[in-house]
């Protein structure tokens, strides 16, 4: 009895260890992959092949981003033997600390981690990976180091991309890179330690176009770590795919132009095609030099000072920064009334200066007129009507039914929210159109009307646009009606740009309302009375609008004009900005008709003007 007793508790105790060890395995197989990739590395070894970098070129195909060769040199620990540390900071140019203080920050900014299957805590370094030891070292440098390294078993040279920029321009366009940070490696397995990624601008909203797809080329290693042969014939291996050549719509030659004009000078030009929504250029002033943040010793150089600057070279103006639209914000007020049957292109009212301010002009008894005087009182009692439009006897519940009837059109026109230009979202700002519900939070509902924010009819008080939809607003105009999202890339390869950018936004506007604003945007420059007259151009004519935007007590006003030309088949939309310098017609207008001067004429006829233009310094009156 009881050896059958023990041989049953023989059988259990066979039975429970076959299945404990079943379980192990399965774990260690299929749940943790740890042993398996171990397994692996000790038979092969896996070489990622990273493509280069994709190249960007402009519309007529000049190249404004290419790869330039820069290396890392590369450290594994595990094949790193009796070092002779002395000898070693001496060929890279450091001293002994700093060799040691290095091998110890890699280490560190690996960080730690959980083990799922131990529990315990341990670090992500690992002594069988490779990791930068020295970055960003120059053909000249790595070429000094490289012939001595075989007496440094463990450290080897790696090739690695950098931009250059063959065009000193458009850097808050174009954006930088940086090198990867851990979360980043975790998250993406693109990436690994020493590499780069885009931080800002087209570099990051393209990122996973540019950066391509890598390839994976495996080999048989002997014990000693020697490579013997391919892995498989081949069988495994992946060949990289390079980025496709992005083509973007800018035109450098006009980006590098306008950056000239506003040399010392705060503000910014947007220039778009209105036909198909490509940005022609985007300057923002101050502007840097983007080589100044390509590679890692540039930026460690450049950024600290390049962010501290009170001039903020780094804040992209066009995107970011948000002003009161001032006069040529009436186009659209315009536009609204005629469509709501509150005005036709003939109804005319008084220049009454005690409603508001306005200067001296004759009478302006059309919306033309109206437009080419740029008449704040006509605006004034134009648009009280669409706000106040009697459907309600309670005057601050009629002037909510108005205001929010009058935010659906402004939506319509592409305000009060982000674009959607494909850049760096983060670098994008909405703007402000004030409904019912804006009003109510800050003075209580039923507690205003059109007399407590009457400045919006004239673009001031709580409007905010960015100076990349005021741009916009021109190219509207210039279709009369339409629009496609403000972009930057025209083609990835042979696809063509993203489909959201082949989409066309028609605007709740009447295409024949469109007329008789058109013809006052041509009265402004060409008619006695406008104010623009500074924008005219040969061979071509030119619609504007101009506007002087109250800056504060104290401050000088901003000036802002907005045009496109020619008045039939537009092939440029524009909106200028000059923070500080006075009126609209005084410096933003003259820089917009240079700026179309140089796009549709290929050059530039009156000198004087440009060298008054780009010899002003204005960043004094700041």
């Amino acid at each position: 009895m009881n050896l059958d007793n023990r041989k049953y508790l023989l059988y259990a105790l066979v039975f429970i260890t076959g299945v404990l060890l079943l379980v192990r395995l399965f774990y260690m197989q299929v749940i943790d992959d740890s042993w398996t990739r171990r397994a692996t590395e000790i038979a092969e070894k896996r070489r990622e092949i990273i493509p280069p970098r994709g190249v960007l070129v402009d519309r007529k195909n000049r190249k404004i981003v290419i790869n330039k060769i820069s290396y890392n040199l590369m450290m594994i620990e595990e094949r790193i033997k009796n070092l002779d540390t002395f000898a070693f900071a001496k060929l890279i140019g450091w001293d002994v600390k700093k060799v040691k203080a290095r091998f110890r920050e890699i280490v560190k900014n690996e960080g730690i981690y959980k083990n799922p299957s131990t529990g315990k805590t341990q670090s992500n370094y690992r002594k069988d990976r490779p990791y930068p030891f020295v970055k960003d070292l120059s053909l000249e440098e790595i070429t000094l180091i490289a012939s001595r390294l075989t007496d440094f078993p463990g450290f080897y040279e790696e090739p690695t991309g950098t931009r250059y920029y063959p065009y000193p321009n458009g850097a808050n366009i174009l954006g930088y890179m940086n090198e990867v940070g851990r979360k980043e490696i975790e998250s993406d397995p693109f990436y690994r330690p020493g590499m780069n990624i885009g931080r800002s601008g087209l570099e990051r909203s393209y990122e996973e176009i540019l950066r391509g797809k890598k390839g994976v080329r495996y080999i048989v290693t002997s014990a000693t770590n020697n490579e013997i042969e391919p892995y498989a014939d081949k069988k495994y291996d992946t060949v990289a795919i390079p980025s496709p050549k992005i083509k973007l719509g800018i035109d450098i030659k006009l980006q590098q132009y306008g950056e000239e004009l506003m040399k010392n000078k705060k503000g910014c030009i947007v220039a778009i095609e209105p036909k198909t929504g490509e940005i022609l250029t985007m300057v923002s002033a101050p502007c840097y030099d983007p080589n100044l943040l390509s590679g890692r010793k540039s930026i460690r150089k450049n950024y600290p000072s390049l962010i501290t600057d009170e001039n903020l070279p780094l804040f992209a103006r066009p995107l970011q920064a948000e002003y009161p639209p001032g006069s040529i914000f009436k186009l659209l007020q315009a536009l609204i009334c005629l469509q709501e049957k509150e005005i036709t292109p003939n109804t005319g009212f008084p220049c009454n200066k005690s409603v508001v301010g306005c200067h001296d002009h004759p009478y302006p008894s059309s919306v033309a007129k109206a437009v080419q005087f740029s008449c704040n009182p006509y605006f004034y009692a134009a648009v009280r009507r669409v706000i106040q439009p009697n459907k309600n006897k309670n005057v601050f519940a009629d002037a909510e039914i108005g205001l929010n009837n009058w935010h659906k059109y402004m939506m319509g026109f592409g305000l009060g929210n982000k674009l959607g230009v494909d850049i760096d979202t983060l670098a994008q700002r909405d703007g402000l159109i004030p409904n019912a519900a804006y009003y109510d939070r800050y003075l209580g509902h039923h507690q205003w009307a059109f007399s407590t924010i009457r400045s919006i009819s004239i673009g001031q008080g709580e409007i905010k646009l960015t100076p990349i939809q005021m741009a916009n607003i021109a190219v509207i105009m210039a279709n009369r009606g339409w629009y496609y999202t403000p972009h930057f890339v025209k083609s990835i390869g042979k696809k063509g740009k993203l489909k959201k950018y082949r989409t066309k936004h028609v605007t709740p506007i009447e295409r024949r309302h469109f007329d008789a604003v058109v013809e006052g945007m041509r009265r402004v420059v060409y008619e006695a009375g406008g104010t623009g007259k500074e924008a005219k151009i040969e061979n071509f004519t030119v619609c504007g609008k101009t506007g002087t935007v109250q800056n504060g007590k104290n401050k000088k006003n901003h000036s802002v004009f907005i045009a496109f030309a020619p008045i039939d088949n537009p092939k440029i939309a524009l909106a200028v900005f000059v923070e500080n310098a006075g009126a609209g017609g005084a410096w933003a207008a003259p820089i917009a008709g240079l700026m179309m001067d140089k796009f549709l004429n290929k050059k530039v006829t009156n000198k004087e003007k440009e060298n008054s233009i780009k010899n002003a310094n204005l960043m004094s009156s700041y």
